[in-house]
């Protein structure tokens, strides 16, 4: 192996490693550990997020439902998919700052939350759904955008 070789081995293995120990770290410092878990606290981990889990504290559903039940999808996939690609990325914006100063719900979680209220709200959405010309079902945060979060 000539030297040029491995002095571009050991460069990247001290950038794997460095990338390694820096992710560890943040994963710890961040309690990433809490988001495998169902536990809402998990949630106001980043300060930034406090306003909506104090008003999800305030909300009817509280009592109900908690994060899980209307930000991650039913099966274990798809919930893990789906906590794992928020982390990274809420990670990333605040890490960043690049995030707005209201938080704005993604496409991809705005179809989670829609199929978690039709998943508890089966009968209301079919009312509304029939009661409307538009073939078009109705989405249910457009006229309830913080129902579990009071404002």
């Amino acid at each position: 192996m000539n030297i040029l070789s491995r002095n571009f081995l050991i460069v990247l293995e001290i950038t794997i490693g460095l990338f390694i120990g820096v992710g560890a770290y943040t994963f710890l410092y961040a309690k990433g550990y809490s988001y495998f878990t169902n536990n809402p606290n998990a949630c106001a981990n980043c300060h930034v997020m406090n306003q909506q889990y104090n008003g999800w504290i305030k909300s009817s559903h509280h009592a109900v439902a908690i994060c899980n039940d209307c930000h991650t999808p039913e099966g274990m996939i798809g919930k893990y998919y789906t906590k794992a690609s928020n982390g990274f990325w809420h990670s990333f914006y605040f890490t960043t700052g690049w995030f707005p100063d209201n938080i704005e719900i993604t496409q991809h979680n705005i179809h989670v939350t829609e199929n978690a209220c039709s998943k508890c709200h089966q009968d209301i959405i079919e009312m509304m759904n029939s009661s409307h010309k538009s073939k078009e079902r109705i989405s249910c945060i457009s006229c309830h955008p913080s129902v579990g979060h009071l404002e």
